[in-house]
């Protein structure tokens, strides 16, 4: 029995002649399906178990031990849906009806007519695949209501650029992504995907900085067999591999000019060649890059310039942390809560560790704050956790005042509360339950500081 590890398993054929098996099997790969075998009831509850995704089952009706209305029913038990296809000699069709009665789906009979097979099969892997499609699509809605709820910010600066990626995500035009490297473009571009037609096709980042220089055309555009020493098979891309779905091109500017001319091609023509070969392949993918570059360097010294205007359709500024102190209040909130469910106890930032963060500059943003937080909670095996001020105080970078953000008439904790605590409430439209989990604290001590601290609700 084939029991290899290609991913995704679509179709079992299942008979005691091992040459006919072998025979369908080789017939169905080359319809492109992935295709296996096994030769006795027991093998093909065995494969069954190990590949619970598998599509379609093309079982023989006569085969010693258990049969194969026997081995249907075996089938079922694990899982109804799972349609069968029985194999029958011409003596046996009233047989093969009996098994639609309990259960098949339809019959061949042999010897095998390959267009009857083609087309029998292509109908019940349509349908297979339009399940899979559908309970994705049911799944996205179920996980991601509104996926820009994942995105964790107050302030007014975030507002706005999420509203602006909101309109993105309506549209297939390219985005461009432009701020401080840990500012969250990521997890933005992410936001944009899920939120877009193209929510249950893949989203595949790449760093372009990354890909050595002399391998990034093979990573993104595929590589056919004999391109080059070492080619020894066909090997789909990045962008073949994200067909239908969303590319993002992390750190664009480090692109190769080489390749620059090949991603021209792919947003101009919705066409790629792979290297090595003489063809073009059609796809469809949206492309969202994102740089740490000013936007003048990058037009100027990095990108190509028809290309820059190519990728640069809708253009999606996020600022760094320092300039949304509010949003480190309520980052700082959502991270202790997360690393608690991570490490298992309860895990609070006190207001002196508050204070301490917000006079702190971030040079490495969103992601240093994380990090910083991260390193205090783990280090640690006090259940409750309180983080103070000085726990955070030996792992902020030591910087200038302009690097850290120093400014005067920078608010105090308790204004900067009120300030989160007003704007959660108006993103949330007054609902208190999720202005409270924004915030990352209970909904008890919301109302407890909403009445502290004076907030009409």
């Amino acid at each position: 029995m084939n029991l290899s590890t290609i991913p995704e398993y679509e179709i079992l054929v299942v008979d005691d002649d091992v040459q006919l098996a072998e025979t369908l099997k080789d017939f169905l790969q080359s319809e492109g399906y992935w295709a296996a075998t096994a030769h006795s009831a027991e093998q093909a509850l065995d494969f069954q178990r190990q590949h619970p995704e598998l599509a379609l089952a093309i079982l023989d009706l006569l085969m010693p031990v258990t049969d194969g209305l026997a081995l249907m029913d075996s089938l079922h038990a694990r899982n109804a849906d799972l349609p069968v296809l029985i194999m029958t000699g011409y003596g046996t069709i009233e047989t093969a009806v009996d098994a639609i009665k309990r259960g098949a789906e339809d019959y061949l009979t042999k010897p095998f007519d390959r267009e009857a097979i083609r087309k029998k099969v292509g109908r019940f892997m349509e349908v297979h695949r339009l399940r899979r499609k559908v309970a994705r699509l049911e799944s996205n809605l179920r996980e991601v209501s509104d996926s820009f709820d994942r995105l964790v910010f107050v302030s007014t600066q975030m507002q706005k650029v999420v509203e602006r990626a909101k309109a993105a995500a309506a549209s297939d035009a390219a985005v461009l992504l432009i701020g401080e490297t840990g500012t969250g473009k990521e997890m933005l571009a992410r936001a944009i995907h899920d939120a877009s037609r193209r929510t249950s096709a893949p989203f595949i980042p790449v760093n372009c900085g990354a890909l050595p220089h002399d391998l990034i055309e093979s990573e993104l555009f595929g590589v056919r067999r004999g391109a080059f020493t070492g080619a020894y098979a066909d090997t789909p891309g990045i962008f073949s591999s994200a067909d239908g779905g969303t590319v993002f091109l992390d750190e664009i500017g480090e692109m190769p000019k080489e390749a620059q001319v090949k991603l021209l091609r792919v947003l101009q023509e919705k066409e790629l060649r792979p290297v090595g070969s003489a063809r073009s392949v059609k796809v469809d993918v949206r492309i969202i890059s994102a740089t740490n570059r000013p936007l003048a360097g990058l037009r100027s010294g990095c990108l190509r310039e028809d290309l820059y205007f190519r990728v640069a359709t809708i253009i999606v500024e996020v600022p760094p942390l320092r300039d949304r102190r509010e949003d480190v209040l309520v980052m700082a909130q959502h991270f202790a809560a997360e690393f608690a469910d991570t490490y298992g106890r309860h895990i609070t930032v006190a207001g002196s560790a508050v204070e301490l963060l917000l006079h702190y500059g971030f040079p490495g943003n969103v992601r240093e704050l994380k990090g910083i937080l991260e390193s205090v909670a783990a280090l640690s095996q006090d259940d409750p956790q309180l983080i103070t001020d000085r726990d955070l105080a030996p792992l902020l970078r030591q910087a200038s005042p302009q690097a850290h953000g120093e400014q005067g008439g920078a608010l105090s904790l308790e204004k900067m509360e009120h300030v989160a605590i007003e704007r959660a409430l108006r993103l949330c439209q007054g609902n208190r339950t999720k202005a409270a989990r924004l915030l990352g604290i209970s909904r008890d001590t919301l109302y407890r500081k909403v009445r502290d601290l004076g907030i009409s609700m």
